[in-house]
């Protein structure tokens, strides 16, 4: 059982705050519930029976967060081509609650607006599951929303930049596309 002030996840939302455990009257069935302050000023009603099915957890520590960090370090891992499919895996590993799989979520789909830009659909769950990791991080870094917001930010475009430059770019096809199907003869 949580008390009040202790630091919660609740997916699909983020990280808050609970700021009170109320006894209340719902469909007729008397219970007591956590009442979460999320970020944008958002009140959560979570009955305290079901909290963890309902995917409350403690919010991670500093070991943690480094972890998530890292893994906005790395390169994209392989999303499925087919946009429909892609969004139905994305949201389930929002809807987790798993900071790890909405760090991957951000990291790809950010890659991704990068290269080529993205759906409606992708940049609206972009953003949330950006907001939801962002903040998660600012309990756990004890920082500021934009600090923590520019520190994701930076480190998505350092790893963009290093797995997606141009340079890296050429090492994998060092001859031109153009070269391959219209020879040129150098000698004239």
């Amino acid at each position: 059982m949580y008390n009040i002030g202790d630091k919660v996840v609740y997916p699909m939302h983020g990280a808050g705050s609970i700021v009170s455990i109320e006894e209340k009257e719902v469909m007729g069935k008397k219970q007591s519930y956590y009442i979460l302050e999320m970020p944008g000023e958002v009140r959560v009603m979570v009955p305290t029976e079901t909290a963890e099915e309902h995917g409350i957890r403690d919010v991670i520590g500093k070991t943690e967060a480094d972890k998530v960090i890292s893994i906005l370090e790395q390169d994209e891992t392989e999303m499925e081509k087919n946009w429909n499919k892609r969004y139905r895996e994305n949201m389930d590993k929002i809807k987790s609650g798993n900071i790890y799989e909405i760090a991957d979520v951000v990291r790809n789909l950010s890659f991704k607006q990068k290269e080529k830009g993205l759906s409606t659909g992708e940049k609206k769950m972009l953003y949330n599951a950006k907001q939801i990791l962002i903040s998660e991080l600012v309990l756990a870094e004890h920082s500021t929303q934009d600090e923590v917001e520019q520190l994701v930010d930076n480190k998505i475009n350092s790893s963009y930049a290093l797995f997606r430059t141009d340079a890296n770019i050429e090492n994998v096809s060092s001859e031109s596309i153009v070269n391959k199907f219209i020879p040129f003869n150098e000698d004239k």
